[in-house]
């Protein structure tokens, strides 16, 4: 993990600000998250956290996460904003993919940008790596931090609450 300063720090907080943008057409009950890829200072996805096609009639957010089956790994009934950036850069911008960086965002209850937690989406780490993303890019509250796609798949195995 990479702790950014200077100017790479100002220009990783442009694209965090419009990451934010992007997670503000969720339709998630639960959560406003929304991600982007970047390369070469060009937006090549965008994605927020919504039901699979936006379908209502799939929606769970009201459900506790208990309730499901244990053998259930992703217990949220949308597909992640990081899934949803991959699937939108593979759609238009496959060739630009590898060594990109993805931005995430998770919203607050009034849509401000949030702190996000450690790394903890193996689905969303194994699908970057797959795809050759270089890194993963997290608002954290020590500030905006970089990791380098394996590392972040790393963590999010270790993860624990």
């Amino acid at each position: 993990m990479n702790l950014l300063s200077g100017t790479e720090k100002e220009s990783a907080l442009e694209f965090l600000i419009k990451t934010a943008e992007v997670a503000r057409s969720s339709t998630c009950d639960r959560a406003h998250c929304g991600s982007t890829i970047v390369k070469n200072n060009e937006i090549i996805g965008r994605g927020f956290n919504s039901p699979p096609g936006n379908d209502e009639n799939s929606r769970r957010c009201s459900c506790e996460k208990t309730s499901y089956n244990q053998k259930i790994t992703d217990k949220t009934c949308c597909v992640h904003a990081e899934q949803r950036a991959i699937i939108d850069a593979l759609k238009n911008n496959s060739d630009k993919l590898i060594d990109s960086r993805l931005y995430f965002i998770r919203l607050d209850e009034e849509d401000n940008p949030t702190y996000s937690g450690k790394p903890y989406c193996t689905i969303c780490s194994k699908m970057a790596l797959d795809v050759g993303i270089k890194e993963f890019v997290l608002f954290h509250k020590e500030g905006i931090c970089v990791y380098d796609t394996k590392e972040y798949n790393d963590w999010s195995f270790n993860y624990s609450e």
